[in-house]
């Protein structure tokens, strides 16, 4: 592959990536005009993918929770992918753009964010090296808290609400 076609497939990649984090289903009406492939509809019982990560997972929630498992393989973070997904859908309900404005965290100004409604003091207290920087990063916000719920609760497979 040229130089220029890396370029372009990788700009391709990240503007996909943003926008199914984002949430939005320009994703979908985009991707005709980046010349993906990689859609699918939502059928009822699974998950809509858009492309592939990065790591080439699929990028959505499954996808998302399976490359932050292999991150936390390799760091010797426990937790499995039916602890994190739980406590996902009880924070979040899968939307890694939910945001609490509501709660004591977000009255002392600093609301949790992410799929695992993180907030930014901790995720930055145990942010995990070689993922993002940016809270709503899915993979980033997985491993973040995974490594916090490890540190203060033995695994995230150990916690049965919020925390």
């Amino acid at each position: 592959m040229s130089a220029a076609a890396h370029h372009r497939r990788t700009r391709t990649h990240r503007l996909v990536r943003t926008l199914a984090v984002a949430g939005t289903g320009a994703t979908l009406l985009a991707l005709p005009l980046l010349g993906a492939t990689g859609a699918h509809a939502a059928t009822p019982g699974t998950a809509a993918t858009v492309g592939t990560t990065l790591a080439g997972y699929p990028n959505n929630l499954d996808g998302w929770i399976r490359e932050s498992l292999a991150i936390m393989a390799e760091k010797n973070i426990p937790g499995t992918y039916n602890g994190i997904h739980r406590n996902i859908m009880r924070e979040s309900s899968g939307n890694p753009r939910a945001i609490n404005l509501w709660d004591s965290n977000a009255a002392k100004g600093i609301p949790s964010k992410g799929l695992l409604q993180v907030i930014d003091p901790t995720f930055n207290a145990y942010h995990v090296a070689g993922t993002s920087y940016d809270i709503y990063d899915p993979v980033a916000n997985i491993t973040a808290a995974c490594n916090y719920a490890a540190k203060r609760y033995g695994s995230i497979d150990n916690v049965n609400g919020p925390y």
